[in-house]
């Protein structure tokens, strides 16, 4: 039996930089993992999707060239090409985790990790010994309980399929759901998007979830709104879909793109008697830790603020609260995100919707206009940018925007807001010209709602 000071169970993002971290100040580490490293993010998520939103775009840039007196010839999109070196890019970022773990000196193990008490966890038939054990095992995407839920892939599954389908279903109106379907109408499939609420992206502000369906419908891409289904089933030449509203559609594809639950499951959690919420998510305190003294637990298996960056914050905190002498609690206020969809979301801090719970007045500033680069490729699209401000303290507590380069533009207004900048500043900061951005250090009049009629 191997003995460690802290074993990690999950080789994903969190898991790795908390492994990594406990090993530079001298602990010994274990991590285990079963599948490849790098967890959802690298393998099935954040990066592969990445690369597949940039190969959306390059239909709009072939088109839009004409307007700069570019001539394009004939184009030809082709998946098997994509998904190969997308493949190769995906391998050589498995080695580059695999070669960090080990140059830090931590001892990786393949296989399935269950805990067999609070301190001793079994990897292929051997039992290993920690003082402390942190669980970084993610989550994993769900199906709807609806007949014939089977034959519709999840996310996971887009990345491997064999050959790009030419008819389309996205059931859901999340960042994933967006996401897909924006890349595959860019691919050139004919893509229907389905989400049973009345705007996209719940939980965003609202002025982003209304700019955003009006954009997307003005690419062609069809979204029906308070609209789900209630079975698929074979038929044709491939699935035939049953809405809500009793009608049916013919597809290739369904992709359930409904929600994401944590991967707490067949990792002995119960066993050790660690808690898990109603959502199957482990219940920690604002330092990780579980109601069991030795476990800890990061990442979306505790469905806090489930984004990458989030899971590698919470292990680096974890770790240098551990082993350097240097507690760390992790902030999950005012965490900047980007959503890529067609046109792209960026946004950090408070909607409109919630700073007026918090706050007892606040400014609201806006704009929308057309980027200079249409002006000569003729696309119909829009910027949309929109800042939240705290009346009393004149502190900007929210910034959205929706337009090319969103998800780049506000990590840097993420650091403002961090840092509790004021509207006063942004005024005083000069603008960038001519640039999208220089908006948002102009927008000097707050918007003012139109006047609601009396009640008759």
């Amino acid at each position: 039996m191997s003995v460690f000071d802290l074993i990690v169970i999950g080789g994903g993002s969190g898991g790795v930089a908390c492994a990594r971290r406990a090993a530079s100040h001298g602990a010994k580490v274990a991590l285990i993992e079963n599948d490849r490293l790098g967890g959802t993010c690298v393998n099935k998520g954040c990066v592969p999707k990445k690369l597949f939103v940039y190969a959306a775009h390059f239909k709009d840039e072939f088109e839009d060239a004409a307007g700069f007196g570019w001539t394009v010839g004939e184009t030809r999109f082709d998946w098997a090409t994509l998904k190969a070196n997308k493949d190769k890019e995906i391998e050589r970022l498995n080695g580059i985790y695999a070669r960090l773990l080990t140059n830090s000196g931590v001892t990786t193990l393949k296989g399935w990790a269950k805990l067999v008490d609070t301190k001793h966890v079994l990897v292929n038939g051997e039992t290993h010994e920690a003082k402390t054990i942190v669980i970084a095992t993610g989550g994993r995407p769900v199906r709807p309980n609806i007949p014939g839920a089977e034959l519709g892939v999840v996310s996971d599954h887009m990345f491997e399929l064999a050959a790009l389908p030419k008819r389309a279903i996205v059931v859901g109106g999340g960042y994933i759901a967006c996401e897909f379907a924006g890349i595959l109408h860019g691919l050139g499939v004919t893509t229907t998007q389905l989400y049973r609420g009345d705007a996209l992206l719940r939980g965003f502000d609202n002025d982003v979830r209304e700019v955003l369906g009006e954009e997307m419908a003005k690419r062609g891409l069809a979204v029906r709104l308070k609209t789900d289904l209630v079975k698929i089933e074979r038929g044709g030449a491939g699935l035939i879909a049953h809405t809500t509203h009793g009608d049916t559609l013919e597809t290739d594809l369904v992709l359930f793109a409904t929600g994401r639950e944590p991967a707490t499951q067949g990792f002995g959690l119960e066993a050790a008697g660690v808690t898990l919420n109603h959502k199957g998510a482990i219940v920690v305190d604002e330092w990780s830790r579980t109601d069991v003294p030795s476990i800890y637990a990061i990442g979306d298996c505790t469905d806090r603020v489930n984004l990458t960056p989030v899971a590698i914050y919470e292990g680096r905190c974890l770790a240098e609260t551990l082993y350097n002498n240097n507690p760390r609690m992790p902030d999950h206020r005012d965490v900047p995100t980007a959503v890529f969809s067609q046109p792209e979301i960026g946004t950090v801090g408070l909607s409109e919707e919630d700073a007026r719970r918090v706050f007892p007045a606040v400014h609201i500033y806006k704009t929308r206009f057309r980027p200079m680069k249409h002006t000569l490729s003729g696309r119909d699209e829009t910027v949309f940018m929109k800042l939240v401000v705290d009346r009393a303290s004149d502190r900007v507590v929210g910034c959205h925007m929706l337009g090319a380069g969103a998800g780049e533009l506000i990590q840097i207004l993420g650091v403002a807001v961090k840092c509790g900048a004021t509207k006063a500043q942004f005024d005083a900061t000069i603008a960038v010209h001519p640039t999208a951005s220089e908006e948002f250090v102009t927008m000097y009049q707050p918007h003012s709602p139109p006047a609601r009629k009396a009640a008759e």
